[in-house]
């Protein structure tokens, strides 16, 4: 092979491997592809793309390489978070001191509002069903042994709230979180709402949120995701008065 045609065809193979990249890199930015989601295979892509699986495989590579996609054990690929290990501390933080779950329902508050008015504009009929069924499942989670269940069920209904906003930014922003969220949700199942009443009241709210995302009423589903915040904030708060009361009736230090 003449080396000026084969350095060539290299640079040439180069380009296309980065143009592919580029490609894969819109689909997660435009929020077809979500944090720990598994591309499709190298021959899907490369048909999908119109290019060869050599093209497609140099452009895994070089993503992999940037921390963007990780080896799945077995085989496959994996599309990583902007921001991986910070869950680790954050979910240290949350156990250190209960102040920390307060300010994390603060700031999911912001969050939550925003990515369940965006649901109700953008949200796919298919994620709509999604939503459905994981309200069901949590609904059907009874009594104090099912509580890590319900916590799950819980957790994954708010996680596709934010997958229905079809915002690539927000997923991240979830999946750098989502490990002390799930701690949150678990500590509210068997510590903050151990009454029945609460546990309903809390699976009301979820449904007010899926009927106005239904409705497609961005101004509802705004109001009622920051009615269900708002209700866990105000939980924290007398939370915390019931814990300082008892701490000043045994003579013992406050916080």
């Amino acid at each position: 092979m003449d080396e000026k045609t084969g350095s060539g065809t290299k640079a040439k193979a180069g380009l296309l491997s980065d143009r592919v990249a580029a490609r894969i890199m819109t689909m997660i930015a435009d929020g077809n592809l979500s944090p720990g989601e598994r591309l499709p295979g190298e021959r899907q892509l490369a048909e999908k793309m119109g290019v060869s699986r050599v093209s497609v495989r140099a452009a895994l590579q070089s993503l992999k390489a940037q921390g963007f996609l990780e080896a799945v054990q077995g085989g496959g690929t994996r599309i990583l978070a902007a921001a991986g290990d910070m869950t680790s501390p954050l979910g240290e933080l949350a156990k250190v001191k209960e102040q920390n779950l307060h300010d994390l329902a603060e700031i999911r508050a912001l969050l939550e509002v925003w990515a369940a008015r965006r649901a109700a504009e953008r949200a796919s009929d298919e994620q709509i069903s999604e939503l459905t069924n994981a309200l069901e499942k949590q609904e059907q989670q009874k009594g104090s042994a099912a509580a890590k269940a319900k916590a799950s069920q819980e957790f994954n209904f708010h996680y596709m709230v934010g997958k229905a906003s079809g915002s690539a930014v927000y997923m991240h922003i979830m999946d750098v979180i989502r490990d002390i969220i799930d701690e949150s949700i678990e500590f509210h199942q068997y510590d903050l709402f151990q009454e029945p009443a609460e546990d309903g009241l809390a699976l009301a709210q979820h449904k007010d949120v899926l009927e106005a995302i239904k409705s497609r009423d961005g101004l509802a589903a705004k109001v009622a995701m920051r009615s269900h915040l708002s209700w866990v904030l105000d939980s924290y708060e007398n939370e915390r008065e019931r814990l300082n009361s008892e701490t000043k009736s045994e003579g013992l230090p406050g916080e």
